[in-house]
């Protein structure tokens, strides 16, 4: 088992181009560890520095307080699962699995005892006789990981390993990774692109943007708490609403105000703004942020207290488990001729809402906005202006102002 140590760590190529920016970060033994973020952001990039597969152009690799810069991958003692399985196509699952094993003269009793034990951890006992074009993908990546499996290396490093998989098989492979971190007990670093797999497996979740580290926190404070607008609408699925606003109203009675509408502002949200002042009635503008399961079109939430927007429906997805409603606030219906392009359109709104909602596509509808969720952040440096509230409970355990049929909206 291992901990590991990235010390103001840069990757710099010869033509000029910088790929990961003095990154940081201290690693536990036994944690799960997952780098997220867009294609190029240089996740890959700082897990290979970690394997050896790269050099690093600056910075220190610490593995169990050993200064391993110059160290060669084969005795840094990791094993990585690389996004493609590269499988031996000639060999047997068996001899994929000890080919690591031969090399390093281990005995044939050991190496038999410890291919059975993985593929019997793995669930490919049965398939060790055939060949890789003989298995699915799931089968095969399973043997990939088994192959890393039987060395019982310090720590595990996976590529992006579930991306070449179909929906199922990947929700599946999640799952099966997690059992295996959970019985080996050992240090996982995993890279995807796929925030749905950093939600579910991380104990920590790196973000990362053009190779510079966003944020570092578990799965639901980068839920709940983004330090960015780039965090915050990255995290969650669909993103996060956003809207250009200005904060007006009193100390008291603070309002965002973007379009044609203006939301009150919970007294717990208030107090936790960062120098209020600067933004309440002034020319300083802010991003009002809020999260498509945060948005209800339900009646109990209608008659609840909570602000409400009046919206056009432009598109329905009903999902099943869910339906995802893409409507238009009144400002951008207004101004729907004036905007050139669906990127530039920013003031669509989507809410995820009920499976059995009523709602049909070209209505004009009151939707309820569950507040004190919603996220601020300055308009020029897209960073919060909320300090992180440890006061304010879960949905479950918060006030409420009534309980009108199954739902409890919130007091402010």
């Amino acid at each position: 088992m291992a901990s590991l140590q990235l010390k103001n760590v840069y990757k710099v190529y010869p033509s000029g181009v910088t790929a990961v920016t003095d990154f940081n970060l201290d690693i536990e033994d036994k944690e799960f560890i997952v780098f997220v973020g867009p294609s190029g952001c240089g996740k890959s990039t700082t897990l290979r520095m970690i394997a050896g597969l790269e050099e690093i152009s600056a910075g220190e690799l610490w593995i169990d307080g050993e200064l391993v810069n110059n160290r060669a991958p084969k005795d840094r003692n990791i094993a990585m699962v690389f996004q493609n399985y590269a499988l031996y196509p000639h060999m047997t699952l068996y001899d994929n699995m000890a080919f690591g094993l031969k090399l390093r003269k281990v005995p044939k009793d050991i190496i038999d005892q410890k291919v059975k034990e993985a593929a019997r951890i793995l669930g490919i006992e049965q398939y060790l006789s055939r060949k890789p074009k003989a298995l699915s993908g799931g089968q095969r990546q399973r043997v990939s990981l088994g192959r890393a499996l039987v060395r019982e290396p310090k720590v595990f490093l996976l590529d992006e390993p579930l991306s070449n998989l179909d929906a199922k098989l990947r929700s599946q492979m999640r799952t099966e990774i997690t059992k295996l971190h959970n019985r080996l007990a050992t240090t996982f670093i995993y890279v995807t692109h796929d925030q749905v797999e950093a939600m579910t497996m991380g104990t920590r979740i790196v973000v990362m943007k053009d190779g510079f580290m966003q944020q570092v926190d578990t799965p639901i404070n980068l839920y709940d708490y983004p330090i960015n607008q780039f965090v915050a609408g990255f995290i969650g699925t669909p993103q996060m609403n956003f809207f250009t606003a200005k904060l007006t109203g009193t100390p008291d009675k603070v309002y965002v105000e973007f379009g044609t509408d203006k939301v009150l502002l919970p007294a717990k949200k208030v107090a936790a703004i960062k120098d209020l002042d600067a933004y309440l009635n002034t020319d300083k503008e802010v991003t009002f942020g809020i999260r498509p399961e945060d948005i209800h079109d339900e009646p109990a939430w209608l008659k609840s207290k909570n602000p409400k927007l009046t919206v056009k429906v432009d598109v329905i997805e009903a999902l099943g488990s869910e339906t995802l409603l893409y409507c238009k606030t009144m400002a951008a219906a207004h101004d729907a001729e004036s905007i050139d392009s669906i990127v530039d359109d920013v003031s669509n709104l989507v809410a995820k809402v009920d499976s059995r909602s009523y709602t049909k596509t070209g209505d004009t509808i009151e939707v309820a906005l569950d507040v004190i969720h919603c996220h601020l952040f300055d308009k020029e440096t897209e960073m919060t202006i909320l300090n992180r509230d440890l006061s304010i409970a879960a949905p479950s355990q918060l006030p409420v102002t009534e309980a009108p049929e199954t739902i409890k909206p919130i007091k402010e």
